[in-house]
């Protein structure tokens, strides 16, 4: 939409709510085409909307399907922050409105503050405080340790992440990095050595976390996870709640495995008052105040008035977290095939091994336009795991692949004989090429017809075991044994080999979630050597 279409005298009216850093708004009050509007209560908000092309706002306000009812022309609602829970996707989706958010503006305020609190944590200052408070003077209740010649073990090394490491090498600490889209380069850049997981367990003295809520990072430091932890260890979380199994942490703490701990996210928040962290031994608790700095509070509020004036008055929705609805009989058509393309990207992450360097898309069939749109699906599949499938989207995700230095290229083949609509993913990664491909039959029926270079054919539905094994009699009927012992039901099973008494690839459809527990006895049978799991709906 341009400045001549927009209403109000040919100026595009942004309604900021939430108390915003004015000075952070004037890429938009510095702005002829925009009038900015700003309310400080729910009438005022109420009466403002009518007349809103976009509403920018901080976590207070609640961008309900209610609430956007009253906003007939919106057509942007900017976050000044990272999180948009407090944003109805679905409803701004159908509505045509675009969600951006600000998620560098709090990069340095997030750091420093994982710097505190590690400090507090190994110095015990909180409690230290308290006790002075009492009239106590207990300095031996208090020892600490120095950061100095220890490792930081960080789960994540995006942004975040990378302030950290380089803050904790300045107080003389060793960094590793468990990060499976952190490339060799990157690592080198920001100082860290790359490990795998359970290394970093096994060396980390202090365990920063900063990875998205996703499906797989959802209590991945439940017990288990927290006793592989070094005796004596401490864990810092800045970054979603959810990712520490609370209950669990509690126990770690209180039985003295972990030497202490500190968060600032929760499960639910505001912290309920009777939860059992507030009384858990050597644990700090800050209320969610990541981006609480007046530097922060200004930066999200000018990244947010960037985005938003260049979706308003240039078209660029880079930054969208949602898909703005694009319409027309091309995108009916090609929907079917769309879908599948993320799947295919999810597929090939999963099977991908070490840092992405790039990623190529081949499409074969009659729509001209579907080769972009269709690179853009796949990256929605495969930046999902890595950002959070709800920071992802076919209009940004071009945009996120750039930022991590993934190199995107697309190409339409000539029609194939054998499918009307045919479609590849190659994955670039350290350690090699993944290649899946995928058909659309009908027009509406998706499979999966390649992986690697064995020959499949199974819906991209559910959840799909990947099982590498050798070519010997009786292994379909151990790995069937197996997942019915785990009450995992078989939806298809597609067994594809090279040569006679080789290795063999399984692609098997399973009814329900496969968890890490059942991927492990897998691999323990003698006749498969690897197994992979992607939820692909």
């Amino acid at each position: 939409m341009s400045a001549d279409m927009a209403g109000n005298g040919g100026k595009f009216t942004v309604v900021v709510a939430d108390g915003i850093s004015e000075s952070g708004l004037k890429p938009l009050l510095d702005d002829k085409r925009f009038m900015v509007v700003v309310v400080n209560d729910k009438a005022a908000l109420d009466a403002a909307l009518p007349s809103a092309d976009a509403l920018i706002v901080r976590s207070a306000t609640k961008v309900t399907r209610e609430l956007l009812a009253k906003a007939n022309k919106i057509q942007v609602i900017g976050r000044a922050g990272v999180g948009v829970d407090n944003i109805d996707q679905e409803a701004a989706t159908e509505k045509g409105a675009a969600v951006l958010n600000a998620p560098a503006g709090n990069t340095v305020s997030a750091a420093e503050l994982t710097m505190a609190l590690i400090l507090a944590t190994v110095r015990k200052v909180a409690a230290a405080d308290r006790s002075v408070r009492a009239g106590e003077w207990k300095r031996n209740n208090f020892g600490g340790v120095e950061l100095r010649g220890r490792t930081l073990g960080l789960v994540g090394a995006g942004r975040i992440g990378g302030e950290v490491a380089k803050r904790c090498k300045a107080f003389g600490m060793n960094v590793v990095a468990s990060d499976p889209y952190l490339t060799e380069e990157k690592a080198k850049d920001l100082g860290v050595e790359r490990v795998e997981l359970a290394e970093l367990k096994k060396r980390a003295d202090v365990i920063s976390l900063h990875v998205p809520l996703t499906d797989q990072t959802k209590n991945m430091f439940g017990e288990a996870q927290l006793r592989e932890l070094k005796k004596g260890a401490f864990l810092v979380n800045v970054a979603r709640g959810g990712v520490v199994d609370e209950a669990a942490l509690v126990r770690v703490l209180n039985d003295g495995h972990l030497a202490g701990a500190a968060l600032d996210v929760f499960d639910d928040e505001p912290l309920q008052k009777d939860s059992p962290l507030r009384e858990a031994k050597n644990l700090v608790l800050t209320p969610h105040l990541g981006a609480s700095t007046t530097e922060a509070q200004e930066l999200v509020a000018e990244e947010i008035a960037e985005a938003v004036r260049a979706a308003l008055a240039e078209g660029d929705y880079s930054r969208a977290l949602n898909a703005p609805a694009i319409g027309g009989e091309t995108f009916r058509k090609l929907r079917p095939m769309l879908a599948l393309g993320q799947r295919l990207g999810r597929l090939a992450a999963a099977l991908a091994e070490g840092g992405i360097k790039g990623i190529e898309v081949r499409y074969a069939g009659e729509t001209a336009e579907a080769p972009r749109l269709l690179t853009s699906y796949v990256l929605m599949g495969l930046l999902g795991s890595i950002v959070g499938k709800d920071q992802v989207n076919f209009v940004n995700a071009p945009f996120l692949a750039e930022q991590r230095g993934i190199g995107v290229s697309s190409h339409k083949m000539p029609r194939r004989p054998d499918y009307t609509e045919f479609a590849e993913v190659k994955i670039f990664g350290e350690k090699g090429t993944t290649r899946v491909a995928g058909v659309v039959l009908g027009e509406k029926y998706p499979r999966v017809v390649r992986i690697g270079d064995y020959h499949v054919d199974v819906v991209p539905q559910g959840s799909l075991l990947i099982l590498k094994n050798c070519d010997v009699p009786g292994v379909i009927g151990k790995v069937g044994t197996l997942l019915g012992s785990l009450g995992l039901n078989i939806a298809e099973y597609h067994q594809a080999r090279l040569a006679v008494g080789g290795d063999a690839l399984a692609a098997v459809a399973i009814d329900g979630e496969v968890d890490a527990e059942a991927l492990k006895k897998l691999v323990a049978l003698p006749e498969i050597i690897d197994a992979r799991v992607v939820q692909l709906d």
